[in-house]
């Protein structure tokens, strides 16, 4: 007889229409030494349930929050600090400026001619890579004529709906 009404708690449990009376019931059946075989599997559960609301946090909270603010003033000061530090820095190593614009002003070519054929050249490699982009993209229009011929099905079966009217 407790073992039907065990079942039934356990059923009720798991569709969660259960009471705190009776999953405080199921507890105290899980937690005894002999639990029916067959309900074996849910004794680990209801034990952990047991460890776990007797757990308490035992570490301290620090509550003083004057203190904190304290320590992340002095951060952001120091932070402050080494920015400042790192511009002079930065001032102080600047690398000369560069003598003239004008030499960099047109690329590392002098000739005209030269840059011409470097840009021509640089335009086919990248022609050809694109050309063996496309290539393979040309499998596309393989698919686009697949979904073509599933377009027919589609008339099809509306046909065939208007025939068994669907």
């Amino acid at each position: 007889m407790v073992l039907n009404s065990i079942e039934k708690l356990l059923e009720k449990y798991e569709n969660g229409e259960t009471s705190l009376k009776e999953e405080e019931q199921l507890k105290n059946y899980f937690s005894q030494e002999t639990v029916a075989p067959h309900l074996e599997m849910y004794k680990p559960m209801f034990t952990y349930f047991s460890v776990s609301k007797q757990e308490q946090f035992t570490k301290p909270l620090p509550l003083n929050f004057d203190s904190y603010r304290g320590k992340k003033v002095f951060i952001y000061k120091w932070i402050a600090v080494a920015a400042v530090v790192v511009l002079i820095l930065g001032v102080y190593f600047k690398e000369p400026a560069v003598s003239s614009y004008e030499e960099y002003a047109y690329g590392t070519y002098n000739n005209p001619e030269d840059a011409l054929n470097e840009v021509t050249k640089q335009l086919v490699m990248i022609s050809n890579h694109f050309n063996k982009g496309i290539s393979t993209v040309n499998y596309l229009e393989e698919v686009n004529k697949g979904t073509e011929t599933l377009g027919y099905l589609n008339e099809i079966e509306s046909a065939t709906s208007i025939i068994f009217k669907k």
